[in-house]
């Protein structure tokens, strides 16, 4: 799906910046990196998401006329000034974690390198992106553990803060294990079927249930799903027996029943005693209203006859859990590293690379952050994903992060997995960048102490 952005969707300050830095001729390489500075209370790991996003807005980049019109009018740019910024480009490379991996708090999502000027400009957009895509697949993530392998779809679009909200939300639950969305438009995208029942405002609608039941199945014979909770469940579960048995003469059958409302646990359970004692084994009870990965958990360990859970507004939103506190710091200029000094956010220095061990269970051991040209045991997980201001290869595909993600999902530790109170792994710097830390740590230190 496309959804255009201009240059513009930034942040004030980082015009005003580069405007400083063009006057100064500061502008050659800088890396910043993109991470996490801590978790949010219960969440053991982020899912990363949103890579395939960033790596179109880059290709993207540019500043239209309409937009250079706009700054000039504000009389506070310089014409050499905005001449330069018609004419930019991202021209950059980018590493970063590919979609479907597993990260920690401190970990690099993205790393960015390209002149000054052009690094500063998409930060903005850049922590957009990868916020929305990951604190989402973070949160559907738990979700899909929470159903123990009970089909879970995105019903979340209506409750989403706009369009590119509900697109994040069907793309990035897909990344996590999502069976299906109701978002039509991005059902069309990813490749998939689009999901739905029917609101209560249609059976309504009608001059009594049975009547809407009917209806429906008459018009989808092969795909009829009953919302049996608007007036009275057990009432509504007869009447979509009734229907079934209607549907098999014609040699359809009952897809399944919905509930909504109401003790989701008795009545789900009840829903299936009367589904399976009319012969209706195959249809599949379908719950949804204000779930999340705790109320679902709930739902499975008091024994609720649930096959499908249709999530909204809570994973659409990550209600408990909206943002994720993400940074892009300066870590390199000019071949200096660079780093931040305060208390409680010190940053790490340097164009960097992760690799990952499991131990004999195959289970993952730890992270070891270092430099990016040391080679260090484990698997390196950031790889070159754009070079040139283009990408190394296809935009990657959901399926394949989704893959990903399965795999990397079977690795983490079960503390990391717990959705109370779990336990997020730390990462350990190598000896090389623990050295070259200090050494900035000590050069910015001396810098500061200068007298003016």
């Amino acid at each position: 799906m496309s959804i255009s952005y201009g240059a513009l969707q930034t942040d004030f300050y980082q015009i005003t910046m580069a405007a400083v830095y063009h006057r100064q001729g500061m502008n050659r390489q800088a890396t910043f990196s993109l991470f996490a500075h801590d978790l949010p209370a219960q969440r053991g790991y982020i899912l990363a998401a949103g890579l395939a996003e960033a790596l179109k807005f880059l290709a993207d980049f540019r500043f239209t006329d309409h937009e250079i019109a706009y700054l000039a009018s504000l009389n506070r740019f310089g014409g050499e000034f905005l001449e330069m910024l018609a004419g930019l480009r991202f021209s950059g490379e980018v590493w970063a974690l590919p979609e479907g991996t597993v990260c920690f708090a401190g970990e690099p999502i993205m790393e960015v390198t390209a002149p000054l000027i052009e690094a500063q400009l998409v930060e903005t957009r850049l922590i957009q992106i990868i916020n929305l895509h990951s604190t989402l697949a973070s949160k559907a993530a738990r979700c899909v553990q929470a159903a123990e392998g009970r089909a879970c779809v995105d019903f979340s679009l209506r409750r989403t803060q706009g369009r590119e909200a509900g697109w994040a939300a069907a793309r990035s639950s897909a990344i996590a294990g999502f069976a299906g969305t109701s978002n039509v438009e991005a059902s069309q995208v990813l490749g998939t079927m689009p999901v739905g029942t029917m609101a209560h405002a249609f059976v309504e609608a009608f001059a009594d249930e049975l009547a809407a039941f009917r209806a429906f199945a008459d018009t989808f014979p092969a795909g009829t799903v009953l919302l049996v909770d608007t007036y009275d469940s057990v009432e509504g579960l007869h009447r979509a027996v009734k229907v079934a048995g209607e549907l098999k003469q014609r040699g359809n059958h009952l897809v399944g029943v919905r509930l909504d409302s109401g003790d989701l646990v008795g009545m789900s359970r009840q829903a299936r005693q009367i589904l399976d004692a009319a012969g209706m084994e195959e249809a599949r009870v379908v719950v949804s209203g204000s779930l999340d990965e705790f109320r679902m958990s709930e739902l499975v360990s008091q024994g609720a006859s649930v096959d499908v859970f249709g999530v909204g507004t809570k994973m659409g939103s990550s209600a408990d859990a909206p943002y994720l506190d993400l940074a892009y710091k300066l870590v390199s200029y000019d071949g200096r590293p660079t780093l931040k000094l305060s208390t409680g956010k010190e940053t790490w220095a340097s164009p960097k690379q992760l690799w990952r061990s499991l131990d004999e269970d195959g289970r993952i051991a730890g992270d070891v952050l270092g430099l990016r040209h040391e080679q260090l045991s484990g698997q390196p997980l950031l790889t070159q994903v754009m070079a040139g201001g283009r990408p190394t290869g296809v935009l990657p595909a959901w399926q394949q992060a989704q893959e990903r993600f399965f795999q990397q999902k079977a690795a983490l530790p079960r503390t990391c997995l717990r959705l109370r109170d779990p336990r997020p792994l730390s990462i350990t710097p190598s000896q090389e960048l623990g050295q070259v830390q200090q050494e900035a740590r000590q050069a910015a230190l001396q810098r500061t102490s200068r007298p003016a």
